[in-house]
Protein backbone atom coordinates (compact mmCIF):
# COMPACT_ATOMS: atom_id res chain seq x y z
CA UNK A 1 0.00 0.00 0.00
CA UNK A 2 1.38 3.18 -1.30
CA UNK A 3 1.88 6.22 1.52
CA UNK A 4 -1.01 8.29 -0.32
CA UNK A 5 -3.44 4.90 -0.20
CA UNK A 6 -2.81 4.61 3.80
CA UNK A 7 -3.18 8.23 4.40
CA UNK A 8 -6.41 8.18 2.72
CA UNK A 9 -7.45 5.20 4.50
CA UNK A 10 -6.59 6.50 7.83
CA UNK A 11 -8.33 10.04 7.04
CA UNK A 12 -11.58 7.93 6.24
CA UNK A 13 -11.02 6.22 9.30
CA UNK A 14 -10.39 9.14 11.59
CA UNK A 15 -13.56 10.69 9.64
CA UNK A 16 -15.88 7.96 11.30
CA UNK A 17 -14.61 7.07 14.74
CA UNK A 18 -14.22 11.42 15.63
CA UNK A 19 -17.74 11.62 13.83
CA UNK A 20 -19.19 8.65 16.34
CA UNK A 21 -17.71 10.51 18.99
CA UNK A 22 -19.08 13.85 18.41
CA UNK A 23 -22.45 12.42 17.91
CA UNK A 24 -22.65 10.64 20.78
CA UNK A 25 -21.09 13.15 22.65
CA UNK A 26 -23.14 15.93 21.30
CA UNK A 27 -26.62 13.21 22.22
CA UNK A 28 -25.20 13.49 25.79
CA UNK A 29 -24.91 16.98 25.87
CA UNK A 30 -28.89 17.40 24.43
CA UNK A 31 -30.38 15.25 27.34
CA UNK A 32 -29.06 17.63 29.83
CA UNK A 33 -29.67 20.71 27.80
CA UNK A 34 -27.78 24.25 28.76
CA UNK A 35 -30.87 26.20 26.92
CA UNK A 36 -33.54 24.13 28.47
CA UNK A 37 -33.27 21.33 31.01
CA UNK A 38 -30.50 23.12 32.93
CA UNK A 39 -32.25 26.05 33.62
CA UNK A 40 -35.40 24.35 34.64
CA UNK A 41 -33.08 22.58 37.28
CA UNK A 42 -31.72 25.67 38.29
CA UNK A 43 -35.64 26.91 38.97
CA UNK A 44 -36.29 24.20 40.68
CA UNK A 45 -33.64 24.43 43.34
CA UNK A 46 -33.64 28.89 43.34
CA UNK A 47 -36.18 31.25 42.58
CA UNK A 48 -32.78 33.36 41.62
CA UNK A 49 -32.73 34.51 37.74
CA UNK A 50 -29.27 35.02 38.35
CA UNK A 51 -28.82 31.84 39.47
CA UNK A 52 -30.49 30.50 35.92
CA UNK A 53 -28.18 32.77 34.16
CA UNK A 54 -24.97 31.32 35.80
CA UNK A 55 -25.30 28.50 34.28
CA UNK A 56 -23.62 29.44 30.69
CA UNK A 57 -21.50 32.02 33.14
CA UNK A 58 -19.99 29.78 34.85
CA UNK A 59 -19.74 26.95 32.08
CA UNK A 60 -18.29 29.86 29.62
CA UNK A 61 -15.90 31.25 31.76
CA UNK A 62 -14.23 27.57 32.87
CA UNK A 63 -14.46 26.14 29.49
CA UNK A 64 -12.54 29.04 27.99
CA UNK A 65 -10.04 30.86 30.39
CA UNK A 66 -7.69 27.94 30.68
CA UNK A 67 -7.21 27.31 26.67
CA UNK A 68 -4.81 30.21 26.88
CA UNK A 69 -2.26 28.62 29.00
CA UNK A 70 -2.44 25.17 27.89
CA UNK A 71 -2.03 26.33 24.05
CA UNK A 72 1.74 27.13 24.36
CA UNK A 73 1.58 23.12 25.95
CA UNK A 74 -0.45 21.95 23.01
CA UNK A 75 2.18 23.42 20.29
CA UNK A 76 4.42 21.34 21.37
CA UNK A 77 2.94 18.15 21.50
CA UNK A 78 3.83 15.88 18.68
CA UNK A 79 0.69 13.73 19.60
CA UNK A 80 -2.11 15.15 21.33
CA UNK A 81 -4.49 12.31 21.09
CA UNK A 82 -3.32 10.63 25.17
CA UNK A 83 -3.54 14.06 26.47
CA UNK A 84 -6.95 14.62 25.13
CA UNK A 85 -8.54 11.28 26.34
CA UNK A 86 -6.54 11.90 29.78
CA UNK A 87 -8.43 15.52 30.47
CA UNK A 88 -12.01 14.87 28.43
CA UNK A 89 -12.39 11.33 30.50
CA UNK A 90 -11.59 12.00 34.08
CA UNK A 91 -12.52 16.04 33.99
CA UNK A 92 -14.97 16.58 30.94
CA UNK A 93 -17.42 13.48 30.91
CA UNK A 94 -17.25 12.06 34.90
CA UNK A 95 -18.67 15.27 36.51
CA UNK A 96 -21.84 14.67 34.18
CA UNK A 97 -23.10 11.58 36.78
CA UNK A 98 -21.92 12.84 39.44
CA UNK A 99 -24.16 15.47 39.62
CA UNK A 100 -26.78 13.18 38.72
CA UNK A 101 -25.62 11.60 42.14
CA UNK A 102 -25.60 14.92 43.95
CA UNK A 103 -29.01 15.78 42.78
CA UNK A 104 -30.54 11.85 43.76
CA UNK A 105 -28.66 12.52 47.59
CA UNK A 106 -29.12 16.48 48.46
CA UNK A 107 -31.79 18.37 46.10
CA UNK A 108 -34.68 17.66 48.25
CA UNK A 109 -32.74 17.59 51.80
CA UNK A 110 -30.01 20.11 51.31
CA UNK A 111 -31.40 22.56 47.52
CA UNK A 112 -28.69 25.14 48.32
CA UNK A 113 -25.75 22.27 48.56
CA UNK A 114 -26.88 20.77 45.53
CA UNK A 115 -26.97 23.89 43.67
CA UNK A 116 -23.64 24.07 44.78
CA UNK A 117 -22.58 21.35 43.44
CA UNK A 118 -24.14 21.31 40.07
CA UNK A 119 -22.64 24.54 39.53
CA UNK A 120 -18.78 22.87 40.70
CA UNK A 121 -19.83 19.55 38.50
CA UNK A 122 -20.62 22.08 35.81
CA UNK A 123 -17.21 24.46 36.06
CA UNK A 124 -14.92 21.21 36.30
CA UNK A 125 -16.93 19.52 33.05
CA UNK A 126 -16.05 22.90 31.54
CA UNK A 127 -12.70 23.28 32.01
CA UNK A 128 -11.91 20.04 31.45
CA UNK A 129 -12.96 20.77 28.06
CA UNK A 130 -11.16 24.01 27.87
CA UNK A 131 -8.17 22.21 29.11
CA UNK A 132 -8.47 19.70 25.94
CA UNK A 133 -9.69 21.69 23.21
CA UNK A 134 -6.47 23.22 21.59
CA UNK A 135 -5.25 20.10 21.63
CA UNK A 136 -8.02 18.61 20.55
CA UNK A 137 -9.07 20.64 18.02
CA UNK A 138 -5.72 20.85 16.41
CA UNK A 139 -5.77 17.27 16.59
CA UNK A 140 -9.05 17.61 14.40
CA UNK A 141 -7.38 19.73 12.21
CA UNK A 142 -4.57 17.72 11.44
CA UNK A 143 -6.56 14.19 10.61
CA UNK A 144 -9.91 15.94 8.73
CA UNK A 145 -8.88 17.51 6.07
CA UNK A 146 -9.43 21.06 5.43
CA UNK A 147 -12.30 20.99 2.89
CA UNK A 148 -14.44 18.23 4.82
CA UNK A 149 -13.88 19.76 8.26
CA UNK A 150 -17.18 21.74 8.16
CA UNK A 151 -19.11 18.62 6.74
CA UNK A 152 -17.42 16.30 9.00
CA UNK A 153 -19.04 18.71 11.96
CA UNK A 154 -22.01 19.46 10.19
CA UNK A 155 -22.43 15.38 10.25
CA UNK A 156 -21.71 15.37 13.83
CA UNK A 157 -23.85 17.28 14.82
CA UNK A 158 -26.56 16.46 12.83
CA UNK A 159 -26.37 13.10 14.02
CA UNK A 160 -25.84 13.44 17.37
CA UNK A 161 -28.65 16.02 17.64
CA UNK A 162 -31.00 13.79 15.52
CA UNK A 163 -30.80 10.93 18.02
CA UNK A 164 -31.10 14.18 21.19
CA UNK A 165 -34.73 14.27 19.28
CA UNK A 166 -35.56 11.13 20.48
CA UNK A 167 -33.70 11.75 23.57
CA UNK A 168 -35.53 14.85 24.34
CA UNK A 169 -39.00 13.00 24.10
CA UNK A 170 -37.28 10.72 26.34
CA UNK A 171 -36.62 13.24 28.85
CA UNK A 172 -39.77 14.73 28.75
CA UNK A 173 -41.45 11.68 29.73
CA UNK A 174 -39.24 10.75 32.14
CA UNK A 175 -39.73 14.43 33.90
CA UNK A 176 -43.34 13.91 33.98
CA UNK A 177 -43.16 10.63 35.10
CA UNK A 178 -40.36 10.34 37.60
CA UNK A 179 -40.95 12.51 40.59
CA UNK A 180 -38.31 15.28 41.27
CA UNK A 181 -35.21 15.14 41.47
CA UNK A 182 -35.21 11.69 40.20
CA UNK A 183 -36.06 12.70 36.65
CA UNK A 184 -33.32 15.05 36.54
CA UNK A 185 -30.94 13.08 38.20
CA UNK A 186 -31.41 10.30 35.36
CA UNK A 187 -30.97 12.87 32.99
CA UNK A 188 -27.76 13.05 33.70
CA UNK A 189 -26.51 9.70 34.66
CA UNK A 190 -27.81 8.60 31.20
CA UNK A 191 -25.90 11.44 29.89
CA UNK A 192 -23.25 10.81 31.39
CA UNK A 193 -23.29 7.05 30.00
CA UNK A 194 -23.31 8.07 26.37
CA UNK A 195 -20.73 10.41 27.02
CA UNK A 196 -18.43 7.12 28.28
CA UNK A 197 -19.33 5.51 24.64
CA UNK A 198 -18.08 8.90 22.71
CA UNK A 199 -15.05 9.08 24.71
CA UNK A 200 -14.92 5.03 23.83
CA UNK A 201 -14.55 6.12 19.53
CA UNK A 202 -12.64 8.95 20.33
CA UNK A 203 -9.79 6.63 21.58
CA UNK A 204 -9.82 4.92 18.23
CA UNK A 205 -8.07 8.05 16.12
CA UNK A 206 -5.05 7.39 14.57
CA UNK A 207 -2.95 10.68 14.70
CA UNK A 208 0.33 10.80 12.66
CA UNK A 209 3.23 12.46 15.08
CA UNK A 210 3.38 16.24 13.93
CA UNK A 211 6.14 17.54 11.91
CA UNK A 212 5.28 20.99 12.36
CA UNK A 213 6.13 21.96 15.78
CA UNK A 214 7.75 24.50 18.13
CA UNK A 215 10.63 24.60 20.23
CA UNK A 216 9.73 24.51 24.21
CA UNK A 217 9.61 28.39 25.40
CA UNK A 218 8.62 29.62 28.87
CA UNK A 219 5.30 30.33 29.47
CA UNK A 220 6.23 34.12 30.38
CA UNK A 221 7.94 34.20 26.95
CA UNK A 222 4.73 32.87 25.02
CA UNK A 223 2.19 35.06 26.96
CA UNK A 224 4.82 37.80 25.90
CA UNK A 225 4.49 37.48 22.14
CA UNK A 226 0.44 37.09 22.54
CA UNK A 227 0.09 40.77 21.90
CA UNK A 228 1.90 40.80 18.74
CA UNK A 229 -0.06 38.40 17.32
CA UNK A 230 -3.13 40.68 18.20
CA UNK A 231 -0.87 44.11 16.77
CA UNK A 232 -0.20 41.58 13.78
CA UNK A 233 -3.28 40.94 12.82
CA UNK A 234 -5.80 43.07 11.88
CA UNK A 235 -8.39 41.14 10.48
CA UNK A 236 -8.51 38.26 13.92
CA UNK A 237 -8.70 41.63 15.61
CA UNK A 238 -11.86 42.60 13.62
CA UNK A 239 -13.10 39.34 13.82
CA UNK A 240 -13.03 39.07 17.73
CA UNK A 241 -14.80 42.12 18.12
CA UNK A 242 -17.51 41.42 15.91
CA UNK A 243 -17.30 37.83 17.44
CA UNK A 244 -17.59 39.35 21.32
CA UNK A 245 -20.83 41.00 20.10
CA UNK A 246 -22.02 37.97 18.54
CA UNK A 247 -21.44 36.32 21.97
CA UNK A 248 -23.33 38.79 24.23
CA UNK A 249 -26.35 39.03 22.44
CA UNK A 250 -26.41 35.29 23.00
CA UNK A 251 -27.06 35.66 26.89
CA UNK A 252 -30.70 35.66 26.50
CA UNK A 253 -30.39 31.90 25.40
CA UNK A 254 -30.76 30.16 29.09
CA UNK A 255 -33.93 32.24 29.55
CA UNK A 256 -36.16 31.26 26.06
CA UNK A 257 -37.16 27.93 28.18
CA UNK A 258 -38.19 29.96 31.67
CA UNK A 259 -40.16 32.54 29.67
CA UNK A 260 -42.53 29.82 28.08
CA UNK A 261 -42.26 27.94 30.72
CA UNK A 262 -44.07 31.55 33.38
CA UNK A 263 -46.01 32.38 30.40
CA UNK A 264 -47.74 28.93 29.35
CA UNK A 265 -47.25 27.22 32.69
CA UNK A 266 -45.62 24.38 30.82
CA UNK A 267 -45.73 20.79 31.30
CA UNK A 268 -43.30 17.81 31.00
CA UNK A 269 -44.63 17.14 27.27
CA UNK A 270 -44.56 20.95 27.24
CA UNK A 271 -40.91 20.54 27.89
CA UNK A 272 -39.96 17.73 25.93
CA UNK A 273 -41.87 19.17 22.27
CA UNK A 274 -39.53 22.74 22.90
CA UNK A 275 -36.55 20.35 23.36
CA UNK A 276 -37.25 18.11 20.58
CA UNK A 277 -38.35 21.10 18.07
CA UNK A 278 -34.60 22.67 19.36
CA UNK A 279 -32.72 20.08 19.07
CA UNK A 280 -34.33 18.45 15.45
CA UNK A 281 -33.81 21.88 14.25
CA UNK A 282 -30.17 21.98 15.33
CA UNK A 283 -29.51 18.70 13.70
CA UNK A 284 -30.74 19.90 10.10
CA UNK A 285 -28.81 23.20 10.85
CA UNK A 286 -25.99 21.87 11.68
CA UNK A 287 -25.69 19.38 8.65
CA UNK A 288 -26.25 22.64 6.40
CA UNK A 289 -23.84 24.71 8.09
CA UNK A 290 -21.25 22.54 7.88
CA UNK A 291 -21.82 21.85 4.06
CA UNK A 292 -22.27 25.76 3.72
CA UNK A 293 -19.24 26.78 5.81
CA UNK A 294 -16.95 23.97 3.26
CA UNK A 295 -18.00 26.09 0.09
CA UNK A 296 -18.91 29.79 1.39
CA UNK A 297 -16.65 29.87 4.04
CA UNK A 298 -17.44 30.10 8.15
CA UNK A 299 -17.75 33.69 8.37
CA UNK A 300 -21.04 34.10 6.39
CA UNK A 301 -22.29 31.50 8.57
CA UNK A 302 -21.61 33.76 11.91
CA UNK A 303 -23.29 36.45 10.94
CA UNK A 304 -26.20 34.26 10.04
CA UNK A 305 -25.96 32.95 13.59
CA UNK A 306 -26.20 36.59 14.69
CA UNK A 307 -29.06 37.83 12.33
CA UNK A 308 -30.98 34.38 14.34
CA UNK A 309 -29.91 35.53 17.66
CA UNK A 310 -31.92 38.82 16.74
CA UNK A 311 -35.16 37.17 15.08
CA UNK A 312 -35.46 34.67 18.25
CA UNK A 313 -35.32 37.71 20.69
CA UNK A 314 -38.07 39.14 18.09
CA UNK A 315 -40.36 35.91 17.94
CA UNK A 316 -40.35 35.34 21.97
CA UNK A 317 -41.22 39.38 22.29
CA UNK A 318 -44.12 38.94 20.13
CA UNK A 319 -45.11 34.98 20.73
CA UNK A 320 -48.86 34.29 21.99
CA UNK A 321 -48.94 31.07 22.51
CA UNK A 322 -46.87 27.93 22.95
CA UNK A 323 -46.69 27.26 19.56
CA UNK A 324 -46.09 30.80 18.69
CA UNK A 325 -43.03 30.17 21.35
CA UNK A 326 -41.93 27.61 18.59
CA UNK A 327 -40.05 29.39 15.94
CA UNK A 328 -38.20 31.47 18.40
CA UNK A 329 -36.75 28.02 19.62
CA UNK A 330 -35.97 27.25 15.85
CA UNK A 331 -34.05 30.53 15.12
CA UNK A 332 -32.28 30.04 19.07
CA UNK A 333 -31.43 26.69 17.69
CA UNK A 334 -30.25 28.08 14.29
CA UNK A 335 -27.87 30.86 15.81
CA UNK A 336 -26.01 28.01 18.28
CA UNK A 337 -25.72 25.49 15.15
CA UNK A 338 -24.17 27.92 12.76
CA UNK A 339 -22.02 29.49 16.11
CA UNK A 340 -21.07 25.75 17.00
CA UNK A 341 -20.25 24.82 13.21
CA UNK A 342 -18.03 27.45 11.95
CA UNK A 343 -16.52 29.79 15.24
CA UNK A 344 -13.66 27.16 15.86
CA UNK A 345 -13.73 26.40 12.44
CA UNK A 346 -13.05 29.99 11.19
CA UNK A 347 -9.91 30.16 13.85
CA UNK A 348 -8.07 27.82 12.49
CA UNK A 349 -8.36 29.67 9.11
CA UNK A 350 -6.86 32.60 10.74
CA UNK A 351 -3.37 30.78 11.69
CA UNK A 352 -0.93 28.35 9.99
CA UNK A 353 -0.87 24.86 11.44
CA UNK A 354 1.92 26.12 13.67
CA UNK A 355 0.04 28.92 15.51
CA UNK A 356 -3.61 27.18 15.98
CA UNK A 357 -3.26 26.24 19.36
CA UNK A 358 -2.57 29.91 20.38
CA UNK A 359 -5.18 31.22 17.94
CA UNK A 360 -7.90 28.99 19.85
CA UNK A 361 -6.86 29.61 23.00
CA UNK A 362 -6.24 33.49 22.85
CA UNK A 363 -9.94 33.76 20.43
CA UNK A 364 -11.51 31.87 23.90
CA UNK A 365 -9.62 33.66 26.95
CA UNK A 366 -10.68 36.99 25.41
CA UNK A 367 -13.87 36.14 24.37
CA UNK A 368 -14.04 34.86 28.32
CA UNK A 369 -15.25 37.85 29.92
CA UNK A 370 -17.94 38.56 27.44
CA UNK A 371 -19.00 34.81 27.80
CA UNK A 372 -19.77 35.05 31.72
CA UNK A 373 -20.67 38.56 31.99
CA UNK A 374 -23.54 38.33 29.67
CA UNK A 375 -25.68 35.65 30.95
CA UNK A 376 -24.96 37.29 34.67
CA UNK A 377 -26.16 40.50 32.85
CA UNK A 378 -29.37 38.93 31.84
CA UNK A 379 -30.13 37.34 34.85
CA UNK A 380 -30.00 40.49 36.57
CA UNK A 381 -31.93 42.23 33.58
CA UNK A 382 -34.71 40.04 34.51
CA UNK A 383 -35.21 40.37 37.19
CA UNK A 384 -34.73 44.22 37.45
CA UNK A 385 -36.59 45.02 34.26
CA UNK A 386 -38.13 41.65 32.78
CA UNK A 387 -37.56 39.27 30.25
CA UNK A 388 -38.79 41.77 27.63
CA UNK A 389 -35.91 44.10 28.23
CA UNK A 390 -33.31 40.89 27.98
CA UNK A 391 -34.81 40.25 24.49
CA UNK A 392 -34.42 43.51 23.55
CA UNK A 393 -31.05 43.84 24.08
CA UNK A 394 -30.27 40.70 23.03
CA UNK A 395 -31.67 41.60 19.46
CA UNK A 396 -30.17 45.04 19.17
CA UNK A 397 -26.70 43.57 20.04
CA UNK A 398 -27.09 40.84 17.58
CA UNK A 399 -27.88 43.08 14.95
CA UNK A 400 -24.49 44.99 15.78
CA UNK A 401 -22.77 41.95 15.76
CA UNK A 402 -23.64 40.74 12.47
CA UNK A 403 -23.11 43.55 10.86
CA UNK A 404 -19.64 44.00 12.10
CA UNK A 405 -18.65 40.82 11.10
CA UNK A 406 -20.54 41.60 7.92
CA UNK A 407 -18.77 44.51 6.77
CA UNK A 408 -15.73 44.83 8.78
CA UNK A 409 -14.02 41.81 8.56
CA UNK A 410 -12.33 39.73 5.68
CA UNK A 411 -13.06 35.71 4.91
CA UNK A 412 -9.83 34.91 5.99
CA UNK A 413 -9.13 31.16 4.05
CA UNK A 414 -9.13 34.44 0.95
CA UNK A 415 -5.60 36.09 2.19
CA UNK A 416 -2.48 34.91 3.65
CA UNK A 417 -1.42 34.23 6.84
CA UNK A 418 0.62 37.11 8.17
CA UNK A 419 3.93 35.86 9.89
CA UNK A 420 4.25 34.63 13.05
CA UNK A 421 5.76 36.62 15.53
CA UNK A 422 9.09 36.19 16.69
CA UNK A 423 9.72 34.41 20.13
Amino acid sequence: MSESERRGKDDNWNFGVNLLDNMFYTLAISLVSQETIMPLLVSQLTDSPVAVGLIPAIFSVSFLLPQLFVANHAERMRRKLPFVLLGSGLLQRLPYPLIGLALLLFAVSAPGLALALFFLGIAIAAFGGGIVTPAWFTMIGKVIPLRRRGIFFGMADFGGLLLGVGGAYFVGRILDAVAFPGNFSLAFLLAGAVMALSWFWLSLTREPASEDIKPTIPLRHYLRRLPLVLRGHVNYRRFLIGYAALRLSMMAAGFFIIFGDKQYALTGADIGLLNAIFIGSQAVLRLLFGWLGDRWGHKRNLVISAAAMALAAAFALTSTSLLGLAPAFILLAGAIASDGVSHFNIVLEFASPAEQPTYIGLTNTLIAPVSFAGPVLAGWMVGAMGMETLFGVSLTVGLIGGALLLLWVREPRLIPHPPAPSP
